[in-house]
């Protein structure tokens, strides 16, 4: 079975820095272009970055432009997310997925449970 597994959260203050990880299984994710998405609470989920197979293309929303950086290792079968600069209205749950479609909008046919994030003082 084709799984994604998100880690990396966490409470952190404002400010500070976390990197998310994504693992995947059942499937490599070098023929894939992958994403991060986030949910805030009481909001709908937020498309926030997508990287496409080679890791050399990335795509990010602007709220998190110039913080978040994302990146893969395939030979991991890994996705990652570096944010820093990280503000109270980041706090979500952030999940990886796997790009179904890449034309807008884009598409996803796969996504993980995600990892809790929450910004703080």
């Amino acid at each position: 079975q084709e799984h994604l597994v998100e880690s990396g959260g966490g409470l952190v203050q404002p400010g500070g820095t976390l990197r998310l990880s994504c693992q995947a299984s059942g499937f490599t994710i070098n023929s894939w272009y992958m994403s991060w998405v986030r949910q805030a609470p009481g909001k709908g989920p937020e498309w926030i970055s997508t990287i496409d197979t080679g890791g050399r293309s990335t795509r990010y929303a602007d709220s998190v432009k110039g913080r978040f950086t994302i990146s893969r290792d395939n030979a991991k079968n890994i996705v990652y997310l570096q944010m820093s600069g990280l503000k109270p209205e980041d706090t979500a749950l952030y999940c990886c997925a796997r790009v179904s479609r890449i034309s807008s909008p884009i598409e996803h046919d796969l996504q993980g449970q995600g990892t809790q994030v929450t910004v703080s003082s």
